[in-house]
């Protein structure tokens, strides 16, 4: 049965992802103002054919211009996400070549970062900052991988330099600082039950997982729930600078991610508790 579940479910995305494929080909050509309800639309669409419940806690994603950060389980924390509001993500230069993934991350306009070139920094900084002057929001993901969805893995500081750069207001000209808005995302339930750190690496993507097995996976497995913490907006400059920037995003996103795999308040889960993600409630 779960050969045949999967099977239905693949042929439906597909049927879903070539004509939307073409729309948003059209879209692209006519401009960045043209081309972000579309991607909204299909990840939805992705969603519900795989079965995903999504619960939103916490703040409303910030108007204008922000750089989110986020932790990072799954390939499928693009289309989760991806479905809440029109974002841009900023991702290692190596998805720009994968097949069909590859053209989907082009087609949201995707920032796409050289982790091996120093001499790349400076040209991806300017993109980032033009981005952001246009009222972007840019979803970062500052581990440099995924995690089994168990933990959260350091912040990299690389990245929250971005937050450094001031943008300009395109009505009157004024300059104000980057709003950073950390995000929790969770795989919590599956078949509506606590889903464990056993079943949770189903829904992860990590270490030397091949993409077409794991897909597979994905589709056969039943419906899951995930949980999406949205944190205060911050700027650097109430934070300091870039590192202390991401030890603090990083630290709600961990009370986050672990207040959702326990089901408790966020307010009721401390820093200390950190090492032991699921608890008991898993």
């Amino acid at each position: 049965m779960t050969g045949i579940r999967a099977g239905s479910r693949a042929f439906i995305l597909i049927s879903i992802t070539l004509p939307l494929l073409l729309v948003q080909l059209i879209m692209f050509k006519l401009g960045p103002n043209w081309s972000g309800t579309i991607p909204i639309l299909y990840h939805r669409l992705c969603l519900r054919v795989l079965g995903v419940k999504i619960r939103v806690i916490g703040r409303p994603l910030a108007e204008g211009p922000c750089l989110v950060a986020s932790n990072h389980v799954s390939w499928l924390d693009i289309t989760v996400l991806g479905s809440l509001t029109e974002l841009s993500f900023v991702a290692k230069k190596e998805v720009a070549g994968w097949p069909i993934f590859g053209l989907f991350a082009k087609l949201q306009r995707c920032l796409f970062v050289d982790r091996a070139k120093r001499t790349a920094t400076a040209e991806f900084r300017e993109n980032m900052r033009k981005r952001l002057d246009d009222g972007d929001r840019l979803v970062l993901f500052p581990e440099g991988t995924s995690s089994d969805g168990n933990r959260v893995l350091p912040f990299r500081s690389a990245l929250m330099s971005a937050a450094e750069m001031p943008v300009s207001d395109m009505l009157g000209g004024a300059v104000r600082p980057i709003k950073v808005q950390p995000l929790s995302i969770a795989y919590t339930r599956l078949h509506g039950l606590p889903m464990g750190r056993q079943y949770r690496p189903y829904f992860a993507w990590y270490g030397d997982m091949e993409m077409a097995p794991h897909l597979w996976d994905v589709l056969k497995l039943g419906p899951c729930d995930v949980t999406i913490h949205i944190h205060e907006t911050v700027t650097m400059e109430q934070i300091g600078n870039r590192k202390a920037l991401a030890r603090y995003c990083e630290s709600k996103v961990k009370q986050g991610v672990l207040a959702a795999l326990r089901g408790r308040p966020f307010e009721e889960i401390e820093l200390k508790s950190m090492e032991e993600p699921d608890g008991a409630a898993a």
